[in-house]
Order: structure tokens, then C-alpha cells, then sequence
């Protein structure tokens, strides 16, 4: 028996409004922000250069498209989903009313990857650009102090503690914990620093591009074309030269900045919170995935047309952008210091998107009962999941303080690509199950769109290797033991209760 949670009780649930429940704060303007603040960020001024580098050369433009369609095609879905079933919890919402509480579980653990680990990531990053800004002023964070246990400099100093990126992410975590509409409100003035430098870079950089660089624009995959010519077997191709430029490298570039439009589902975790999800959400997900889009292509074209992408191997491995510009733009450092600063404003909204996501899937789960009532417990002044928060700050910053970043960038990109093939496949399901609910958006041309939607993202995953996979079946065991060790037996729907109880009203601040 699939214990799938009634879409009338989720109906019921987004209507409610008082104490337990989160505060409508959020407008279209808002949530198109939020979504924005979420994607601009690692990606782009990350790994871009490192898809450039390994795997596409000048095509990463193109690989950029091939993610963007991914993405694109998965936020039609969700876009139906949260107009619908406008609630916090994202993927885990929907897929819980579609595919049971199964999927639904292995979504919402799945969401951990994207949202807290990828946390992690970002502010360990955001910790590597502080050191490269302060250098520009002549002070020096020592290496034990800025780097994991698990890394060492070249003149063999040991790393301690990650003290920049955890200083992050408890200033975000308690931003949090103070309001939704504060955090928006920050989060749309870094977007608009951010944005401006982005373009500022295009349009500089544009004059500085030379032809050579983009030529060819697909280097070269030797296993490929002897693949297609019949002198090498796809098998033999696929184990040791699948992803190494050519066409294939494209395919292995997508699923790598594919990192960089991780955020934009972010928009529906926050449904629960915006004045008119109906209208709104549609609105959030896509208008913000299609802005990036752009800056995602002509920056690319910029950054591969300006340095040759053989570089970003080498001596630009690390702070790509900066590189770029102090090597190549020399008269234009200014805009060096600029570009950094942009991409700290630009790792902090990451970060603070990806905590407000998983605090509210979370929460969603707890009121589920799947995770414990803490998960749930909502401030009495700012209506915010504050104990959440403080208990992922934890999480996260643990990792951030003590894991290096490396280890979880390419885990985090195929565990939210799972998730996304989920909700495609789920908005097939529902149009089967509760074909008379009312759809504010409907998703266009089903079952095309979302099995396209579903093909893509899986081919992504296969361009991220095996070892992601390897990890990501290492991490889905480890939720399946919490599910029949707690969750299973705490919950709800399983109990019978057609309704979640309220909770008890909190003392007065």
C-alpha cells in the first residue's frame, strides 16, 4: 500500500493561517529575487571555468543551454506543483501527494544534499574569495585558520578550522531565525550588487575577447571520433573517454554547472510564505531561471573568449574571474576587486537560500512526523522555524568549518537532479489521479514535457560519473535507516490522522 498524503488535507494546510503556521510576506518581486539570489553564485563564478577546463573548452556556453533546458523543462513542473499545492516542502510536498510517502521520504533526504551540504560548499567557497579580497589590503588569514583538517598548503601547513566559512553561515542562520521578509529584504539588495557586476563584466570583458580563443569552439574528443568511426567500442569509450571534450564533454559540462541553477526550486520551498502562491510562484521559478540563463551564456562566452579555457587548468584554476581580468584586463583591476566582492555578495544569498530551503522541507517533514516535532516549532514573535535553523547551523557548519569543499560539489548537483526527475515524473501521476484539481498554471504539453524534462536531467546524471553515483546510493542507505529506525513509525497519514494537529500556542516573547 502507497501511503500518499490526501491533496485536500495539503489544500487545507496552505489555507491555514495563526499561530504554528509561517507569515505570507512574500511577493512576486520577492520570490523572482529569491530565486536570482539562489542561482548567481558558485556556478557562475566557479564552475564555469572548471567545466571550461575539464570537459567543454568555449562550449560550456552550450553546456549551459543543455542544463538551462533541464531546468527549464523540471521548472514548468514545478511550476504547476506550486501553484497547486502552494506549501513549504518543495519537491517532498508534491512528490508525497503523487508517489506516496516512500518517495516522498527518499525526496525530502535527497533535498539534504542540495540545500545543507550544498550550504557548505558555497560557504567554503565564499571563505576561499574573503582571503583573495584580503589580499588586496594586505592581510592574510593563516592557512590552519581558513582551510579543513583534511588540507595542506604547499609548504606543508595543516589546516585546523574553516573559521571564515563557518562566520557565514552563522550569520545567515540567525538572519534567518529573525524574519523571512528581513532575509528577503537583504537577499534583494545583494542581488541587485551582484547582477550589476555580472553585467558590468560582459560588457568590459566583451572588447577584450579574441577569436583564437573560441577556435575551435568544441576541442577535440580523439575517443569519440574513433568511436563513431568504429575503431573503439561505445564501452571502451564511455569508461575512458566519455566527457573528455567532444560532444560527450558537453554532456559532463552540463552536469557540472549544472551546480550554478541549483537554487531555483528554492522559489517553492517558500510557498508557504507568499502573498498569492497562484499567481506568484509560476512567476518566481521561471522569470528567474530565464534571467540567469542569459547572464549564464554571455558569461561564459565572455570569460572562455577573454582567457583560453587551457588556462583555467592551470594558473586560473582558483578565482577564475580575477584571474581573468588582473591577467588579461589589467587596466580594469578595479573591477577585479569589484568582481570579488560581487562574488561573496553573490556565495552569501546562495547560502541563505539553500538554509531557508532546507529549514522549510524540513519543516514540512515534521509536520508530516518523518522528522521530530522540533523541526516544526515556530518562533511566537517571528513566525520562523527558529529551532530548525539553529540545529542546521550546527549541521552545516560543522561541515563547513571541518570538510573540505571538493568532496560534496558534484554529490550535491546529481542528488538534486534526482530530485528533479521525481517531481517531472510526479506531475504525470497527479494529472492521472486528481485530474479535476484546479491548476492555476498547468504545465504545457503533457506527458512531452516532463518525460523530456526527466530524460535530460538523467542524462546530466550520467555525465557526473560513477563515483557520484557510488555516493549518492551511500547517502540514500543511510536515509532509508532513519525512515524504518523513526520516521515509519511516527507517521502521521500511517497512524490514521487525516489532519495535523495545530501547535500548542507558544508563551508570548
Amino acid at each position: 500500500m502507497r501511503f500518499k498524503k490526501p491533496l485536500n488535507l495539503l489544500l487545507k494546510e496552505a489555507a491555514e493561517t495563526g499561530e504554528g503556521t509561517l507569515k505570507r510576506t512574500l511577493g512576486p518581486g520577492n520570490l523572482v529575487a529569491l530565486g536570482i539570489g539562489a542561482i548567481i553564485g558558485a556556478g557562475l563564478f566557479v564552475r564555469t571555468a572548471a567545466a571550461a577546463a575539464d570537459h567543454s573548452g568555449p562550449a560550456v556556453t552550450l553546456a549551459f543551454i543543455l542544463a538551462a533546458i533541464g531546468c527549464g523543462l523540471a521548472g514548468l513542473c514545478y511550476a504547476e506543483f506550486a501553484a497547486m499545492i502552494p506549501i513549504a516542502g518543495s519537491a517532498y510536498t508534491y512528490s508525497y501527494a503523487t508517489m506516496g510517502e516512500m518517495v516522498a521520504w527518499i525526496i525530502g533526504w535527497d533535498l539534504v544534499l542540495e540545500y545543507a551540504v550544498g550550504a557548505a560548499t558555497v560557504s567554503i567557497a565564499w571563505s576561499e574569495y574573503l582571503n583573495k579580497l584580503l589580499e588586496n589590503f594586505g592581510v592574510d588569514i593563516p592557512y590552519q585558520f581558513c582551510h579543513s583538517p583534511f588540507q595542506s598548503s604547499l609548504q606543508g601547513v595543516h589546516g585546523i578550522i574553516n573559521i571564515p566559512a563557518l562566520f557565514i553561515i552563522v550569520v545567515l542562520s540567525l538572519v534567518l531565525i529573525r524574519g523571512t521578509q528581513e532575509s528577503a529584504t537583504l537577499n534583494g539588495i545583494i542581488v541587485v550588487v551582484k547582477v550589476a557586476i555580472v553585467v558590468l563584466f560582459i560588457a568590459i570583458g566583451w572588447n577584450y575577447m579574441k577569436p583564437i580563443n573560441h577556435t575551435p569552439y568544441i576541442p577535440v574528443n580523439t575517443g569519440e571520433v574513433a568511436m563513431f568511426h568504429g575503431q573503439k567500442s561505445f564501452l571502451d569509450f564511455f569508461t575512458h573517454d566519455f566527457g573528455k571534450f567532444g560532444w560527450s564533454g558537453i554532456v559532463s559540462a552540463a552536469g557540472v554547472v549544472f551546480f550554478a541553477f541549483i537554487g531555483f526550486d528554492a522559489v517553492s520551498t517558500a510557498a508557504q510564505e507568499a502573498k498569492n502562491p497562484k499567481r506568484d510562484m509560476p512567476i518566481g521559478i521561471l522569470v528567474s531561471l530565464a534571467i540567469c540563463t542569459l547572464l549564464y551564456v554571455l558569461f561564459g562566452h565572455v570569460l572562455t573568449g577573454v582567457a583560453n579555457y587551457k588556462e583555467f587548468a592551470g594558473a586560473g584554476k582558483e578565482a577564475s574571474v580575477a584571474y581573468t581580468i588582473d591577467t588579461y584586463m589589467q587596466s580594469y583591476h578595479w573591477l577585479s576587486i569589484l568582481v570579488t566582492v560581487a562574488i561573496l555578495f553573490g556565495f552569501s544569498s546562495v547560502i541563505l537560500v539553500m538554509l531557508l530551503g532546507q529549514s522549510r522541507v524540513f519543516f514540512s517533514m515534521s509536520k508530516d512526523g518523518l522528522v521530530p516535532p522540533v523541526f516544526s516549532a515556530v518562533h511566537p514573535k517571528f513566525k520562523t522555524p527558529y529551532k530548525s535553523n539553529l540545529i542546521f547551523l550546527v549541521f552545516v557548519g560543522l561541515f563547513a568549518a571541518f570538510v573540505p569543499g571538493d568532496i560534496v560539489g558534484d554529490m550535491t548537483s546529481i542528488g538534486t537532479l534526482f530530485a528533479f526527475m521525481l517531481v517531472c515524473i510526479g506531475v504525470i501521476i497527479l494529472r492521472k489521479s486528481d485530474p479535476d484539481t484546479p491548476r492555476p498554471f498547468r504545465t504545457p504539453w503533457v506527458p512531452f514535457v516532463p518525460i523530456l524534462g526527466a530524460i535530460v536531467c538523467l542524462l546530466m546524471m550520467v555525465g557526473l560519473g560513477e563515483f557520484n553515483w557510488l555516493r549518492l546510493i551511500i547517502w540514500m542507505a543511510i536515509g532509508f535507516v532513519v525512515y524504518f529506525t523513526y520516521s515509519k513509525k511516527h507517521s502521521l497519514i500511517r497512524k490514521g490522522i487525516v489532519s495535523v494537529p495545530k501547535d500548542p500556542e507558544p508563551p508570548m516573547a
